[in-house]
């Protein structure tokens, strides 16, 4: 190797993860080993120099990385997170503002249609406007067999990750304009579905749906609608999806590369979609997946 580049087996943790369990939302300081989200290595190029950026499912994970990303970009930056996740919401904000572009917290739950809207609208009056929207919140359990789904359960998945994205884009899409990006947060289940995680891939499989549909409709007044497809990733929901302990020492290990992601190794995929640099990329689907195919 050259000395400017690394090995991506082990550019990260490359082991397997601790047995430990969560509710959702998982919570970072809980999070072992904790999840890096580019707090010491992300180095902003002025990318998003002057957009405003609303970020779903902000506080921690991959909407943290993102917001780190976008912030050190010049972006600013609303987060949405549950009321529960204060303290992770809290620390996202921190780094925003650090980076010297303008940060907001906005508490509550996307299942609910009148906060999702009121996210948007409030964003929007902080800002002066809303040119990238990042739909991340999401949520998932393991299935313990398809005869034992819980319909409380699957409700809230399909509320979470389809309803309020859904109604979250439906209040923003009307005020874009051409040059606006919006960025899904769907996932390798969409086209690799795990028996334990049915419905939340049927979620992620209706999500590039909605991408490719809106993306036809939306490149008509100079918007861009696509996606992120990660692949196994460390993140709070990992250890709130119910696993046991077998399941996260070899988590990641079935991809070529060998090893889980990290919410960084995804923060440079939202800044290209975001950026004039995706200028002529619309309905696709960009795979962080440690090598697995889609």
């Amino acid at each position: 190797m050259t000395p400017h580049t690394s090995d991506p087996r082990d550019q990260h943790h490359d082991e397997g993860f601790p047995a430990q369990q969560q509710d959702q939302p998982g919570l970072t300081d809980e999070t072992r080993p904790t999840p890096d989200h580019g707090e010491d290595s992300y180095r902003g190029h002025g990318r998003l120099a002057g957009r405003r950026a609303l970020i779903t499912g902000g506080d921690s994970g991959i909407g943290r990385a993102a917001a780190i990303a976008f912030a050190r970009e010049g972006a600013d930056v609303a987060i949405v997170h549950m009321p529960e996740e204060q303290e992770d919401a809290d620390a996202t904000l921190d780094q925003i503002r650090d980076a010297g572009r303008e940060g907001l917290g906005l508490s509550g739950d996307l299942r609910d249609e009148q906060f999702a809207e009121d996210a948007v609208h409030r964003t929007r009056e902080a800002f002066g406007g809303l040119d990238v929207l990042v739909l991340n919140a999401g949520y998932q359990h393991d299935v313990d067999g398809f005869a034992s789904l819980k319909t409380e359960n699957m409700r809230r998945v399909f509320d979470t990750n389809l309803v309020g994205m859904l109604v979250t884009a439906r209040a923003a899409y009307p005020h874009l304009e051409p040059g606006s990006s919006i960025i899904v947060t769907a996932s390798i289940q969409a086209y690799n579905p795990s028996p334990g995680l049915i419905d939340y891939a049927m979620t992620k499989a209706a999500q590039v749906a909605f991408v490719k549909a809106l993306a036809e409709e939306a490149g008509e007044r100079g918007i861009r609608v696509n996606a992120v497809a990660p692949g196994p990733i460390w993140t709070p929901l990992i250890p709130g999806t119910g696993w046991d302990a077998s399941k996260l020492e070899s988590f990641g290990k079935d991809t070529p590369l060998g090893r889980a992601g990290q919410p960084a190794e995804l923060a440079g995929a939202y800044v290209y979609l975001a950026s004039d640099e995706s200028s002529y990329t619309s309905g696709t689907v960009l795979a962080v997946t440690g090598g697995k195919p889609l």
